[in-house]
């Protein structure tokens, strides 16, 4: 077996160790993950065992194509900026109150209610923002209404790693493996809305026939109360990302690329926002806090696991991987080699991974290659805790705030309801394609 190969799986398996039992580690008074160090350390390690020059992979990760992953985080990272200003605002915690509010005593109509809620926003956010909003609210609210939050953080968990796989902006390995094969905005949407709507679908009987019981019970506290202050800078930023994803959406029968539509979006936003606090005498703490916030530490896990597929691909073992898999029953093959790649390796290494795989198989079966991986990618997430990093710190934000749902939990109910959801979700795209 190629070096490369074996130091790009140690690396992974360093990597899923890390963020399990050590997911951060303090340097200079400060806290970094320990998973991009890891990733980062195994790239040059594959660069230094590697006969490839580092032009080479220099020009693979600035060449001009829709795989370069400059573009991917760039348009990534903007779109979470532009999820994290409305939450800056308490947009999602509004929502998720006003929610609640609807729901009155009926656990089922807030299970129905919430569901329907974070897989709607999720679909048109980022499923990361959307859990790390919701989850610490959930937490809050059950702990006051007395009542289980387990059913409300798992059915919320499941919603935005589902509904995710609607559009291409809505979970980067989305757009990895969308962009890597020139899947426009609406060509994708046309094939993932049907098995995104029916695999949520599914998802959400299953989770409501696992915890009807729990559900029967009556809510006996009362929802807390979340006003939203700065209403005007609330419609500038949902109009920003209203209009954003409008031009994602024809960017190519306009010839603009996604990546700077997104940028150009945050960076309007930025001015609007600056303005306005200019305007009323206050500082821009909410541009501050986006800054802050957005999501820098994918820049080197992803250029990082970007240089190890350049250096794995050159060696031919993704190839081999292609013909072990086969052309027949692509997309079930594909789809569930993906999923269960994604709870070993985590499901932007597996993308990253499963790109170079495809682009080795025939034109005739690369469509439904590529599909059935960002199915895998997305579902794979509630599978395991180490199947996606939004599963990590989901599980994180449970451990502070007393929730206790230990991984083997994950796993159980996770089997429950992931296996049903991938087998429709697959079904039906074989359908479609």
């Amino acid at each position: 077996m190629d070096i490369s190969f074996i130091v790009f799986l140690i690396t992974c398996l360093f990597m899923v160790i890390s963020v399990l039992f050590m997911p951060k580690i303090k340097i200079f008074n400060k806290k970094i993950s320990t998973y991009w160090v890891v990733t980062t350390i195994g790239a040059i390690i594959c660069v230094v065992f590697s006969d490839i020059k580092f032009t080479l992979i220099l020009d693979s990760l600035l060449k001009d194509s829709a795989i370069n992953p400059v573009k991917i985080l760039v348009l990534f990272i903007s779109m979470t900026v532009l999820s994290i200003f409305l939450d800056e605002l308490g947009f999602f915690g509004y929502l998720a109150n006003v929610t609640l509010k609807k729901a009155k005593t009926s656990q089922t109509k807030l299970f129905i209610y919430l569901y329907v809620a974070v897989s709607i926003l999720t679909v048109f956010t980022s499923n990361d923002v959307i859990i790390l909003s919701f989850t610490p609210f959930i937490c809050y609210f059950c702990k006051n209404a007395k009542i289980s939050p387990m059913p409300y953080l798992i059915s919320e968990f499941v919603a935005a790693n589902t509904l995710s796989m609607m559009l291409v902006i809505g979970n980067p390995t989305n757009i990895y493996l969308a962009t890597s094969y020139g899947f426009d905005f609406l060509e994708y949407f046309k094939i993932m809305l049907i098995p995104t709507i029916l695999s949520g679908i599914t998802a959400f009987i299953v989770l409501y026939l696992l915890f009807r019981k729990k559900l029967s019970q009556k809510i006996e506290g009362e929802e807390g109360y979340i006003l939203i202050s700065d209403k005007f800078s609330l419609i500038v930023g949902i109009a920003h990302l209203l209009v954003c994803t409008v031009l994602l959406a024809i960017s190519s029968y306009v010839n603009l690329e996604m990546w700077l539509i997104s940028l150009v979006a945050v960076i309007s936003l930025f001015v609007w926002s600056i303005i306005i606090n200019l305007i009323r005498g206050h500082k821009p703490y909410i541009v501050k806090n986006c800054i802050l916030r957005a999501p820098y530490e994918l820049i080197p896990f992803v250029l990082s696991m970007f240089i190890m597929i350049i250096v794995i691909e050159k060696s031919g073992i993704t190839e081999n991987i292609a013909n072990i898999i086969g052309n027949d029953f692509t997309v079930f093959k594909y789809g569930i080699a993906s999923f269960l790649s994604a709870n070993v390796i985590n499901n932007i290494p597996m993308s990253a991974l499963f790109s170079s795989i495809i682009s080795t198989v025939d034109a005739s079966i690369l469509k439904g290659a590529v599909f059935a991986s960002v199915i895998g990618s997305n579902l794979g997430a509630f599978l395991t805790p180490i199947g996606a990093l939004a599963g990590i710190m989901w599980n994180n934000i449970l451990h502070n705030h007393g929730v206790k749902f230990s991984y083997l939990d994950f796993i159980k109910t996770g089997v429950i309801v992931s296996l049903p959801t991938l087998f429709v979700a697959l079904l039906t795209l074989s359908i479609l394609i």
